[in-house]
């Protein structure tokens, strides 16, 4: 066994040696990762666990029990003793060996997909089973869904229909309720009136209200719905009884308004007196306490009539109310009221008169509205409801001043009585009490309204009689020794006196004009006053113009100018604080083009019955309206500005006329020169020079300037002093100066421009004019 063995060991060395020879020549060519290393050494393991299969195992048994070639094959990366052992006779044998081997692993391999294969196959067949069994449960879940559904359909209706029946109900439980709710008010007819017809309802009693509110739903709720079976019959009983309890209501009223007047009368008699004579204490404890006890008995009854006085019937009988209330206080008050104002006519001037009766009036009316609130207190707001009581009482008052006031002349009385109902009555009074006094209003607008006419018609004629026809006396224009008197009588007289002696200085009726125009600024309204102060104005201008002619014709020229300049500057300094338009636009109608139609209807040029559109009876026969706006302020500047004008050319014609009448005759030389004469004689004349013409000679130009300068030296400072005596401000006099200055000044330019021109420096000695410096000085002292 031992010789045999030792070939195979031999071919085994070589194998093994070739072997490791391919190997190590493999892996240096070829290398394996270390990832595809451990996979060999993992599936190493995993062929060393595994055992022999069956049939080799016994094969590799028999084969050792029969003395054959054994092969060993163990894998020496395991440690354990498992192993296939194997006899090989032959190489007939080995391949099968191998054959078997190769098919046992490839059995081997393919048990476990084989096994995971009947395992899904177990697992079809089970899930077929299920998938069976799910559509059977299917079957019967749909069978039982369309149960369900029919249930579920048959259940709606039935709540549907549960639904309708319960809403149906309600509806006819509402009809029914909605029905009875409209008859109630139909059966409520023969109830309210069972109780208004019963002797036991009264307005006192405590359901009388009610019944009245139950009344009135029903009257409105009837109103409201006339689509209703005999509505208007039902609505006529229904306002039946609505005038029956109304006429309850008034009956009422009266009888507790009576019974108040019936306590006053027994009151007064008690007292000792009569209504006319009770004195002032008694009458606030008896005429207005007495009354306050009826309004407490009336006032839940009145402040449901106040209450629903948005309605034409309830709103008729509060009125009524009202009036009966005017009616029983009047005859209580009346008297008093009349022997208050008497007495106070008696004793009283009328200033006072006003005063004193517009205060009483003031306090009864206070005390009025303060009862009347009592009774009414929702209407005590308008002033309406009380006029029936208050206007006679006021009218009392009026029927007493008006005759005064229609007699009245006195323009200073009337403007106090003006201030003393604007400012003192209407103004302060009112203001404060404007609620309970609203009453008195009218009545005090009224008599304001009368005295304003009054007045404007005693200011138009304090105007026409004391300005427009005034007549000067002697002393009135006694210009200007009046202001000489005046300007010694300032040294010797106090600040007060001196504002006293100014207006002594102006002529009367600048004075007039002035003074009814402050009075009247604030007396009367803006139209009113401006119609007046344009008039006044307007006539006082006229006056002064006038009057400046008596002063000139009376003493110089210059004075009548200097009278109207002081007087027109005063009366343009004194109206500009008055803040209106002295602007008045008069209308006027216009009849002058109807004469001429008139002719040519006479004269058959025309037709007076022809109505075409351009020759129309209407058209030609209506008058026209002629508009002409006079402004007062306006023509006073113009009539100031002409005044000015005048005495500053006279003034200057004074001073340097002999100057003015030489340059005049030298232009007029020069100019029949460039004119070229055809007369010979004057032509040899103008041909002289200027210094060898007969007015132009050095001796007469020497003897005009002389003039001149005398005139400045004499006859200017004489003009300053007038001028300082009419005008007294200083600024006035240097704005009428400096004109008059400019006009002196150039007259010297224009004589110095030609002697210079056409003289010689000896002729000009001879001639000595003032240079203009000099001039300019001594003209400037003269201020």
């Amino acid at each position: 066994m031992a010789a045999k063995a030792s070939p195979p060991n031999l071919h085994k060395s070589v194998a093994i040696s070739k072997g490791y020879n391919f190997a190590s020549t493999w892996e240096q060519n070829a290398p394996l990762t270390e990832q595809q290393q451990a996979a060999i050494v993992a599936l190493s393991h995993a062929v060393a666990e595994r055992p022999y299969p069956t049939t080799l195992a016994q094969d590799h048994i028999s084969r050792q029990e029969n003395g054959g070639l054994a092969v060993t094959n163990k894998d020496s990366a395991f440690g354990d003793s498992q192993a296939i052992e194997a006899v090989l006779v032959n190489t007939n044998q080995f391949y099968k060996w191998f054959t078997d081997l190769e098919s046992a692993m490839k059995s081997e391999t393919e048990e476990k997909y084989q096994h995971y294969v009947n395992t899904l196959t177990e697992r079809i067949q089970t899930c077929d089973g299920i998938l069976h069994q799910v559509d059977e449960t299917l079957d019967l879940f749909n069978e039982l869904q369309l149960q369900h559904q029919a249930v579920a359909t048959k259940t709606k209706t039935l709540h549907d229909a549960c639904d309708r029946l319960l809403i149906e109900k309600q509806r006819l439980i509402e009809f029914a309720e909605a029905l009875r709710s409209r008859l109630h008010y139909f059966d409520e007819l023969e109830n309210i009136a069972t109780n208004f017809y019963s002797a036991k309802v009264n307005v006192g009693t405590e359901n009388f209200l009610p019944l009245l509110k139950r009344l009135d739903e029903c009257i409105s709720y009837v109103e409201s719905n006339p689509q209703y079976a005999e509505s208007n019959v039902y609505l006529l009983k229904f306002r039946q009884l609505q005038s029956r309890a109304l006429g309850m209501i008034r009956s009422h009223v009266l009888s507790v308004l009576k019974g108040a007047s019936s306590q006053v009368q027994t009151a007064i008699r008690s007292a000792g007196g009569n209504k006319a004579s009770v004195s002032e204490g008694v009458e606030a404890s008896v005429i207005y306490v007495r009354f306050k006890a009826a309004a407490n008995e009336l006032k839940p009854i009145l402040e449901e009539i106040e209450s629903r006085s948005s309605r034409k019937e309830y709103a008729q009988i509060l009125s009524e109310c009202h009036k009966l209330y005017c009616e029983q206080r009047l005859s209580f008050v009346k008297g008093i009221v009349l022997q208050r104002i008497s007495e106070f006519s008696k004793k009283e001037a009328l200033p006072s008169l006003t005063r004193s009766g517009c205060a009483y009036l003031m306090q009864v009316c206070q005390l009025e509205h303060q009862l009347f609130d009592h009774f009414f207190p929702s209407s005590s707001e308008d002033a309406s409801c009380l006029a029936a009581l208050i206007d006679p009482l006021s009218t009392y008052l009026y029927d007493t001043l008006r005759p005064k006031l229609i007699h009245e002349t006195d323009v200073d009385l009337l403007c106090e009585l003006v201030d003393i109902l604007k400012v003192e009555v209407l103004g302060e009074q009112l203001s404060r009490r404007s609620e309970s006094l609203a009453g008195l209003c009218p009545t005090l607008e009224r008599i304001l309204a009368d005295i304003h006419e009054r007045l404007t018609f005693r200011a138009r004629t304090h105007i026409r009689d004391e300005i427009a026809n005034y007549i000067p006396s002697d002393e009135d224009l006694d210009y200007p020794a009046k202001l000489e008197r005046s300007a010694e009588a300032k040294t010797e007289s106090t600040s007060v006196e001196e504002t006293a002696d100014v207006f002594t200085t102006w002529y009367p009726p600048l004075e007039k004009t002035l003074s009814i125009l402050s009075k009247l600024y604030r007396c009367l309204e803006s139209s009113v006053f401006t119609g007046l102060a344009q008039e006044a104005v307007e006539v006082c201008s006229f006056s002064i113009q006038k009057a400046s002619k008596l002063v000139a014709k009376k003493t110089t020229a210059m004075d009548g100018q200097l009278f109207l300049i002081k007087h027109l500057l005063i009366l343009r300094e004194q109206i500009a604080p008055f803040d209106i338009e002295f602007s008045v636009t008069y209308k006027e109608l216009d009849f002058s083009h109807l004469l001429e139609h008139l002719r040519r209807i006479l004269r058959g040029q025309t037709s007076l019955f022809d109505w075409s559109r351009s020759t129309s009876l209407a058209r030609n026969l209506s008058p026209r309206v002629l508009e002409s706006q006079v402004d007062a302020k306006r023509e006073l500047e113009k009539s100031l500005k002409a005044t000015c004008e005048e005495f500053i050319m006279s003034v200057t014609k004074l001073i340097v006329d002999p100057m003015l009448s030489f340059a005049t005759k030298v232009t007029a030389v020069k100019v029949a020169l460039s004119s070229g004469s055809q007369n010979q004689k004057v032509e040899s004349i103008m041909a002289k020079p200027l210094k060898d013409q007969a007015f132009a000679s050095p001796e007469k130009v020497a003897e005009l300037v002389q003039k001149v300068n005398t005139a400045i030296q004499q006859e200017l400072p004489l003009v300053m002093a007038k001028m300082k005596l009419y005008l007294q401000n200083p600024s006035t006099r240097t704005i009428l100066f400096k004109p008059i200055k400019t006009n002196i000044v150039e007259a010297h330019s224009q004589v110095q421009s030609l002697v210079r021109s056409e003289y010689t420096p000896e002729e000009q000695t001879i001639i000595n004019m003032l240079p203009m410096q000099e001039l300019q000085e001594q003209l400037d002292n003269l201020l």
